[in-house]
């Protein structure tokens, strides 16, 4: 579990793609390496993935995660440079304060940078979700403005949403743009988006409830909907 509020940005050094995946050495990170041991799992740029390898001394501190085909799928890790610079959470301790959100680091798609705008200090930009697929549906009915997103790994608020552009925005102040990579991609670039988990389980208790033939929750639903009919005079 992790709260969206990036610790640190580290460089990627080194990149080795094989049939299975893709290896990943990431350095300048020595100031989350201090209690890091082998199967910690580290959020980079808001995917979970687990330390095979690191030194806390070597190369400003380097840690080395393995990438499977599906995180490559899902997220635009595949697309990085030698060079680039990459958002780092590591997991949340018991003992921390809460300041983000529930983040699983679980990425559920891309979206892309389609407009950014100085606003005073702070910068609005405006993403857009990819056209939906059976396999994976439209987010948008988990983004609200005013809710939860994470971007990147980093937890901000929507400012808008847009469901026929399928587009949706979010404003960063001066101290944010400082602390992550977001700023810096340009019109076009992707970005990992993992919506709010706690509208996930709320669907699909929803769901459950009203399609499982009974229950409290659809015992209620169908009185509201009696008081309605009545009140509007179409039953009796």
């Amino acid at each position: 579990m992790f709260t969206g509020l990036i610790e640190h940005l580290g460089t990627v050094v080194e990149i080795v793609h094989d049939a299975g995946g893709c290896t990943l050495i990431i350095a300048d990170s020595a100031p989350i390496l201090d209690d890091c041991h082998i199967g910690d799992s580290i959020a980079v740029n808001g995917a979970c993935l687990t330390v095979t390898e690191f030194d806390k001394e070597a190369k400003g501190g380097w840690f080395k995660v393995w990438l499977a085909n599906e995180t490559l799928d899902r997220t635009d890790l595949g697309e990085r440079k030698v060079g680039d610079q990459v958002n780092l959470e590591r997991a949340m301790g018991a003992h921390v304060r809460f300041g983000g959100h529930f983040v699983q680091a679980h990425v559920d798609t891309t979206a892309t940078v389609v407009d950014k705008k100085p606003d005073g200090d702070s910068l609005r930009i405006l993403f857009e979700l990819p056209e939906p697929t059976p396999e994976r549906p439209s987010l948008l009915p988990y983004l609200i403005p005013k809710g939860y997103v994470a971007i990147d790994g980093t937890s901000l608020t929507i400012t808008s949403v847009d469901d026929a552009k399928r587009t949706f925005g979010v404003m960063l102040i001066k101290h944010t743009q400082e602390k992550i990579t977001l700023p810096k991609k340009p019109v076009g670039s992707k970005v990992n988006i993992e919506v709010d988990m706690v509208g996930k389980f709320v669907e699909k208790s929803v769901q459950a409830a009203l399609g499982g033939g009974g229950g409290p929750l659809r015992a209620l639903v169908e009185k509201v909907v009696e008081d309605v009919l009545v009140k509007k005079g179409v039953i009796h």
